[in-house]
C-alpha cells in the first residue's frame, strides 16, 4: 500500500476541509483540547444530526481522532501534522483580499494570546520567540529552530525539561508562521513545553468556548521579568486592520 498522496487524494482532504462547518469544526479544535460533539455543534453552527454526518467523515479521513470517557465521546486533531495544515490555511486565508471585519474584543484577544494546538500564538508568542532568539538562547532557520546550551540552562532553571531530542520523532523545535502577526512563533515539543509551565504557573489561563489565553497579573510580571519583554510587547504594528 503507498502512502504517496495522488491529485485525487488532496482534492478529497481539501473538500472536507472547504466546508464552512467541517472548516469551523477542525479551527475549534486547533485549541488543542478534545471537545464534544455538542460543543463542535455549536461552533460550526449546524444542528446535531448534520454534525454527526460532519464527524464521522472527518474521523474516516483521520483527519480528527475519538476519544472515549465513559458514555461520552471527546474530539481532537488527529496529528500535529493535521494541525500544522490547518494553521498554513489561516495564514493563507489571513492574507487573501482584505474583507470589512471590525475587530471586536474576541478578535483582540485572540491576536494578543491564543492556543495554537499544543503551543502558544498571538502577540505574546512572538514576543517570547524573539526574546529567546535576541539572548541567544534558541537559532531559527528555514522553519527550524536549535536550543543552545545556554538555552538548555534557561530552560531547566524555568522548570522545562524538553528531553533528549531521540525520545520522540516530533521535531523539538520549529516555527509557525503566526497568521495574525506574520512572524514565526515556536512550535514544537518546545513551544508545548513552554505553554504546558505556563499554564502550570498560572501565567495563563484557558478561556470557555475560546482559544484566546488570559494573561493574569502574575503572568504579566513573570513574562515581562524572566523572558525581558519590552514594554510595548503588546502593540504589534503588524496587525492587519482588517
Amino acid at each position: 500500500m503507498s502512502n504517496v498522496a495522488s491529485g485525487n487524494t488532496i482534492a478529497e482532504v481539501a473538500s472536507l476541509i472547504g466546508d464552512a462547518a467541517r472548516a469551523n469544526m477542525l479551527s475549534a479544535l486547533m485549541g488543542g483540547q478534545a471537545l464534544t460533539a455538542g460543543e463542535l455543534s455549536r461552533h460550526a453552527g449546524v444542528t446535531a444530526q448534520t454534525t454527526s454526518g460532519h464527524l464521522g467523515k472527518l474521523t474516516e479521513a483521520r483527519l480528527i481522532a475519538v476519544e472515549k470517557q465513559g458514555r461520552h465521546r471527546y474530539y481532537r486533531l488527529a496529528s500535529p501534522d493535521v494541525a500544522h495544515a490547518i494553521h498554513a490555511l489561516m495564514s493563507v486565508a489571513a492574507s487573501g483580499p482584505k474583507r470589512h471585519h471590525p475587530i471586536g474584543p474576541k478578535d483582540e484577544a485572540l491576536r494578543l494570546a491564543r492556543t495554537c494546538y499544543d503551543h502558544m500564538a498571538g502577540r505574546l508568542a512572538t514576543a517570547l520567540a524573539d526574546a529567546l532568539t535576541g539572548k541567544g538562547y534558541v537559532i531559527l532557520a528555514d522553519g527550524a529552530g536549535l536550543v543552545t546550551e545556554e538555552g538548555w540552562r534557561f530552560l531547566c532553571e524555568f522548570g522545562i525539561d524538553p528531553g533528549d531530542a531521540t525520545r520522540s520523532r516530533r521535531p523539538l523545535c520549529r516555527t509557525c508562521l503566526d497568521w495574525s502577526e506574520r512572524r514565526p512563533h515556536l512550535a514544537g515539543r518546545l513551544g508545548a513545553a513552554l505553554l504546558d509551565r505556563t499554564l502550570a504557573l498560572g501565567w495563563i489561563a484557558r478561556t470557555a468556548e475560546s482559544r484566546a489565553l488570559r494573561i493574569s497579573r502574575a503572568g504579566e510580571a513573570g513574562f515581562s521579568g524572566t523572558f525581558d519583554l519590552p514594554a510595548d510587547w503588546r502593540r504589534s504594528p503588524s496587525t492587519p486592520s482588517s
